[in-house]
């Protein structure tokens, strides 16, 4: 049901937000015109992190697990260059504060800082970003023997020691401010993919729900006090409409409906009732209504049609979707086609076939969307470089280019390096499709001539092989 151009679209645009504002993590540089007093202050101070690190190493729970190794913030210090030098140079040489790694560890263990946050972590509540904060200007910081072991260091100062404590708190405030992890990011693409799959089935049940609600505007009607002969008798082709029925008995829709407690009503019923009232007001409506005979065909024929004619050009349904996800109306055109697909599928197989649709066709499609989105995290200055090399500087000023086209660009060298089994033009004219929808109007042709120019050095750079 979430096919690869869905996938495509949902990336790029993820990636647009997340590369427009993602402000990577560093520690603290070394301090310009340095004193005897700053080159003491940034000693201590990347050994401080060295110490964390082996803390963090130092402290396991039962079966080995080590819970402060797993924190984001001990993984950011891992992933810097300074530190795995640092790191690096201790294999061989002494490092200064090992002697109170033991020490400060046991102090860690027992206090009440690090058992809430073990609590916090049986609780299922989630990892703790200030953890590192509270435990270093709270416990480290008043651990006897580290400060004695501070005291003995060359140069020391109570003023160099007051810088370093500066310099780690700045540390902590760029932490809590990066927006670089990408396991968030691939959380919230994944959420969107369920969103779209929410859609799917949002359509799958509306039928039902227009249909329950007529039912219930038939029964008010009959128990009027002074019902007419159209209250009484009824023409009962919609509500009776086999359509419908098929969605209301499929086993695989009451099952996500029944997991997800997933109803149009009675948040929406205002929006149904103008829904339904548009359909009876139609001229679609009337001529289904006077036709002498129906069948399943028929019947599926009609819904087809309300959807195509109707209601995916309500303003007031599409203003509902827009207000209940901020992916559906981007949506909405790929998935409503999947819900056409689905309709065609219930009236090729009647009631006895298995027309939903899969959410992924295969499992190469599911992890297609995480994988595209990490490479060109990975490798997004490699692509960008690619793609100033390439610009005809007499057409295109590489400062000036919409963001939107180099994300596009990127996403698309991505998939044409590392996925091989996507053939080179598809790759090509989905993204180009993608940028005549979601950039300018230039966009299709800049990245159509970009792509090729690119394309033709990876061939001579042998980093691709497909035509």
């Amino acid at each position: 049901m979430i096919n690869r151009v869905l996938i495509r679209i949902k990336v790029v645009q993820l990636l647009y937000s997340y590369l427009l504002v993602e402000d990577h993590f560093m520690i603290e540089s070394q301090p310009s015109a340095p004193t005897k007093e700053k080159r003491f202050a940034y000693s201590l101070y990347l050994d401080m992190l060295v110490l964390m690190v082996k803390i963090a190493e130092d402290i396991e729970k039962r079966g080995g697990y080590r819970p402060l190794e797993d924190t984001r913030f001990i993984k950011k210090i891992l992933a810097d260059e300074k530190v795995n030098s640092m790191l690096g140079k201790y294999r061989y040489d002494a490092f200064p504060l090992q002697g109170v790694v033991d020490s400060v560890a046991d102090q860690i263990k027992e206090s009440g800082i690090y058992k809430n946050y073990l609590k916090n972590l049986d609780s299922e509540n989630g990892e703790d970003d200030q953890i590192w904060e509270r435990l270093f200007n709270i416990v480290i910081m008043a651990n006897p023997l580290l400060n004695s072991n501070i005291s003995k260091r060359e140069n020391y100062t109570i003023r160099g020691v007051d810088r370093m404590k500066d310099m780690m708190n700045e540390t902590f405030k760029n932490f809590y401010s990066s927006r670089d992890n990408i396991e968030d990011a691939l959380k919230t693409l994944a959420y969107s993919m369920d969103k779209a799959r929410e859609l799917y089935f949002r359509l799958l049940i509306l039928p039902v729900e227009l249909t329950n609600l007529r039912e219930r505007q038939i029964d008010d009607n009959r128990n009027k006090y002074v019902p007419t002969e159209a209250d009484l008798n009824p023409n009962m082709r919609f509500v009776e409409n086999g359509l419908v029925e098929a969605l209301r008995n499929d086993k695989d829709i009451d099952e996500y409906v029944e997991r997800t407690k997933l109803s149009w009503m009675p948040e929406d019923r205002v929006m149904l009732e103008a829904l339904l009232k548009d359909i009876m007001d139609s001229d679609l409506y009337a001529e289904y209504m006077e036709i002498p005979t129906t069948d399943f065909q028929i019947d599926c024929e009609f819904w087809r049609n309300v959807f195509k004619q109707i209601i995916f050009r309500n303003e007031e349904f599409l203003e509902t979707l827009e207000t209940k996800s901020v992916f559906w109306n981007d949506d909405l055109e790929i998935i409503g086609t999947f819900f056409l697909k689905t309709i065609k599928r219930f009236e090729e197989g009647g009631h006895d076939c298995n027309p939903v649709l899969a959410m992924y066709k295969d499992e190469e499609d599911a992890s297609f969307g995480k994988q595209l989105f990490a490479e060109v995290v990975r490798n997004k200055d490699v692509y960008r470089r690619y793609i100033e090399d390439s610009i005809k500087k007499d057409k295109w000023d590489a400062e000036r280019l919409p963001f939107m086209d180099v994300v596009i660009a990127m996403t698309a060298l991505a998939e044409i390096v590392n996925f091989p089994k996507i053939p080179l033009a598809v790759s090509i004219n989905e993204y180009i499709e993608i940028a005549k929808s979601y950039s300018t109007n230039k966009s299709g042709a800049f990245l159509n001539g970009i792509l090729f120019s690119i394309t033709n050095r990876l061939h001579e750079e042998g980093k691709i092989q497909k035509k």
